[in-house]
C-alpha cells in the first residue's frame, strides 16, 4: 500500500508532461504557419507594387518626345470597336448626303467659271454706255462659254443643275434669275425661269450657308482647301 501510494504522484506527473509538450507543438505549428502566411502577403504586396499595381503606386507608361524637345507620358490604348445597325433614316440621310458631296465635285467647276467670266465681263462693261456695244462684249463671251460648256452642262441631271445655281450664287453674290436679268434682259430671265419651274427648279432659289445650305458649304470648303490646285487644273 505504501508502494502504491508512492507511484501515484509519478504516473500522473508523465501525464501531465506529455500533455505540455502536445499543447506546446500545436502552438509552435499555429506560430510557424502565421509566420510563413504573413511572409507570402508581404512578397505579393511587394511584387504588386514593383510591377506597378500597388494602391501606392504609378502606374508606368512610355514617355514621347514633342516637337518642342518636351518628353511627356504617353500609352496606347487598346482599339475598342463599336457596332451598330443603320437605321431606315441614318440610311437615307447618308445616301443623300452622297448624293449631294458627288454633285458638288461635279458642278463646282463651273460655278467657278462662271464667276471669273463674270468678273472679266464685268471688267469690260466699265465705262461702256453703248448699248450695242455692251451687248457685243456679251455675246462674245457667251460664245466661248458655249463652246468650251455646253456639252459637258446638258449632261447634268436636274438635281445637279440646282446645286450648280446655288453654287453660282454663292461665288457671284446673285442668283441666276437676277444674273440673266442683267446681261440678257428681263423678258429672257422670265422665260427660262418659266423652264426651270416646269422641271421643278427656280432660277430666284438662294442660297443660305447657315441655314438650309449648311451641309453643301461644307463640302465646298472641303473641297477648296483639299483640291484647290487640281480644281483649277479641271476648270482651266
Amino acid at each position: 500500500m505504501i508502494t502504491a501510494n508512492y507511484q501515484l504522484p509519478f504516473r500522473s506527473h508523465r501525464i501531465n508532461n506529455r500533455k505540455s509538450t502536445y499543447f506546446y507543438e500545436v502552438r509552435l505549428q499555429i506560430f510557424y504557419r502565421f509566420i510563413i502566411a504573413i511572409c507570402c502577403l508581404f512578397f505579393v504586396v511587394k511584387s504588386n507594387a514593383q510591377n506597378g499595381h500597388g494602391i501606392y503606386d504609378t502606374i508606368r507608361v512610355d514617355a514621347c518626345v514633342e516637337s518642342n524637345g518636351d518628353t511627356i507620358p504617353c500609352s496606347l490604348l487598346p482599339y475598342v470597336f463599336v457596332y451598330g445597325k443603320e437605321t431606315a433614316k441614318g440610311k437615307r440621310n447618308r445616301l443623300e448626303w452622297t448624293r449631294l458631296r458627288n454633285a458638288v465635285y461635279v458642278t463646282f467647276p463651273y460655278a467657278l467659271k462662271a464667276s471669273q467670266v463674270m468678273n472679266d465681263i464685268n471688267a469690260k462693261l466699265v465705262g461702256v454706255t453703248d448699248r450695242s456695244e455692251r451687248k457685243k462684249i456679251i455675246r462674245s463671251r457667251e460664245k466661248d462659254l458655249k463652246k468650251e460648256f455646253a456639252d459637258k452642262l446638258t449632261q447634268l441631271s436636274v438635281y445637279q443643275g440646282k446645286v450648280l445655281m446655288k453654287l453660282i450664287n454663292r461665288q457671284t453674290g446673285n442668283n441666276c434669275y437676277e444674273i440673266i436679268q442683267e446681261y440678257k434682259g428681263g423678258f429672257t430671265a422670265g422665260f427660262w425661269q418659266t423652264v426651270a419651274v416646269v422641271v421643278g427648279s427656280n432660277l430666284k432659289q438662294p442660297y443660305d450657308p447657315q441655314g438650309a445650305d449648311r451641309a453643301m458649304e461644307s463640302i465646298v470648303q472641303d473641297v477648296e482647301k483639299m483640291y484647290g490646285i487640281r480644281r483649277q487644273a479641271m476648270v482651266n
